[in-house]
């Protein structure tokens, strides 16, 4: 199954995508979408074409994203929020499953700690996909989405047939 990974944020939309086959995971690409314009709107709709462009590139099967956190700054966790539809709605759009995670379940999933910062991310990405060289933090960010979301997937299929053969 081909994932691709996303981390909402509104100046840089971090992207990972991996394979995950038999236990296994390869890296495929990672980058970061970065918004362009002068007003809200103009940063959404660039968000909006770049994601597209690496979605209809890569052909992935499953979409993460990162669920939003609420900082002090109301009006940078509106901001964010609205970054976040737009990394919902292009793989939407693709017609592709979208799971959501929370930072501490995908910290949780990569590092083994649900508190890890962004070098221990960074690092247990990089052994986790061997040549991996994330382009910064946000793609990396991304890339341990996926990689969370192949665990959760490979631990459902494996409950979804435990549970078939039980029948």
């Amino acid at each position: 199954m081909r994932i691709i990974g996303i981390d909402p944020g509104l100046r840089c939309l971090g992207w990972g995508v991996v394979d995950a086959a038999n236990g296994r995971l390869a890296h495929v690409a990672n980058g970061t979408c970065k918004s362009m314009g002068n007003d809200l709107a103009a940063r959404l709709l660039s968000l909006h074409t770049q994601l597209s462009e690496v979605i209809a590139r890569h052909a992935p099967e499953a979409a993460a994203v990162e669920q939003t956190f609420v900082n002090r700054d109301g009006a940078g966790t509106l901001k964010l929020g609205q970054a976040r539809g737009i990394a919902m709605l292009v793989p939407a759009q693709a017609g592709l499953p979208v799971a959501e995670y929370a930072p501490n379940a995908v910290k949780k999933a990569v590092v083994g700690v649900g508190h890890a910062d962004k070098r221990q991310i960074d690092h247990m990405v990089r052994l986790q996909l061997p040549g991996c060289a994330p382009e910064n933090a946000d793609a990396a960010d991304a890339l341990a989405i996926a990689i969370c979301h192949s665990f959760h997937a490979a631990s459902s299929a494996r409950l979804a047939t435990a549970i078939g053969a039980a029948s």
